[in-house]
């Protein structure tokens, strides 16, 4: 292919890319610009080079042709445009600790560890991983964040469910579907129709975090919703016609507020995972050891968090203390 400029690819960098081959020597790197003359400048300068003999081309792997190929493969997009912009063709041997930590301090200056870990430590092992290389990465002290545990009673999680379906039927049914099954918002917009099957009650999901497909039950509620699903279910493709973006946010913030339901900041609609776990602890009677079970954690650490969502059996003889106030009936 001769060496031209390719466009730049959405999510993945701003900067035009320099691809192809020029008198048998190889090109692939990014022009270091969104400016298209500023970047055909820089492919007649590579051009030129060549012709001198002043360009090597080692091929030597680098992380834009990492990220390129973690992208084409399905990798998770959100993080990588500035990391590609901040990395471009740097060689991969030579992105380590001391690389990403500056990486990390260069990008989000003012940002919390666990912010850090989120947008940049994280997607860096996953391109580096899908590379083949074994990053070893240390995650940055706080990386987990503080554990935020948020879970809607039954009457916010009603009038927001209210609220949602009020603007929009099938978001409505969206967020109950999040909210009776427990599936992380990535695991029901993947969705498939082809994957439900109404009549036995459970759902196929493909796309877990933990990259293994589980079964998920849809209680009796969510399989008569689901029949009445505003475009049906005879039919191809995804089950909602949603996708991960920031109207989807702006949406859940509205009914949120219609409904006056106040969601932290950072949970979002992890809010519906969280209340599924508490609720199964505090009315499906599960213990930490059931909640795995349910496939939707791995591990007890993991579950252990909805242990809080319950008042323990100890915590209830407090009902037996003397009464030295208020007389009950």
């Amino acid at each position: 292919m001769p060496i031209k400029l390719e466009a730049p690819r959405v999510g993945l960098s701003k900067n035009w890319r320099i691809r192809g081959t020029y008198l048998g020597v190889r090109v692939d790197k990014t022009s270091g610009t969104p400016d298209k003359k500023i970047a055909a400048k820089a492919l007649a300068k590579i051009r030129d080079d060549i012709e001198r003999g002043a360009f090597s081309s080692a091929g030597a792997p680098t992380f834009a042709g990492a990220a390129l190929k973690y992208i084409g493969a399905g990798g998770e997009s959100r993080f990588v445009s500035r990391l590609n912009d901040h990395f471009g063709d740097t060689p991969l041997t030579r992105i380590d600790q001391a690389a990403v930590d500056a990486a990390a301090l260069a990008l989000y200056p003012r940002a919390t560890a666990a912010t850090r870990n989120r947008q940049v430590y994280s997607p860096v092992s996953a391109i580096l991983k899908a590379a083949g290389v074994a990053d070893g990465l240390k995650r940055p002290k706080g990386a987990r964040g503080a554990r935020r545990l948020f879970w809607l009673t039954p009457e916010q999680a009603g009038a927001l469910l209210t609220a949602a379906e009020a603007r929009d039927a099938e978001f409505g049914l969206f967020l109950a579907f999040l909210l009776y099954t427990g599936c992380r918002l990535t695991e029901a917009l993947s969705l498939q129709i082809a994957g439900v099957n109404l009549s036995e009650g459970w759902a196929r999901v493909q796309e877990t975090k933990n990259g293994e497909p589980r079964l998920v039950h849809l209680p009796p509620v969510i399989v008569a919703a689901l029949a009445a699903h505003p475009r049906g279910m005879e039919r191809v493709g995804k089950a909602f016609r949603f996708g991960k973006n920031g109207r989807l946010y702006t949406w859940l913030d509205e009914a949120a507020r219609a409904a006056g339901v106040e969601i932290p900041q950072g949970v979002a609609f992890h809010a519906f995972r969280h209340t599924w776990g508490a609720w199964m602890r505090r009315y499906g009677g599960l213990d930490t050891t059931g909640l795995v079970e349910t496939g939707a954690w791995r591990s007890r650490q993991a579950a252990a968090v909805y242990e809080h969502a319950e008042q323990s059996a100890e915590a209830r003889k407090a009902d037996l203390l003397p009464n030295v106030w208020r007389k009950t009936e």
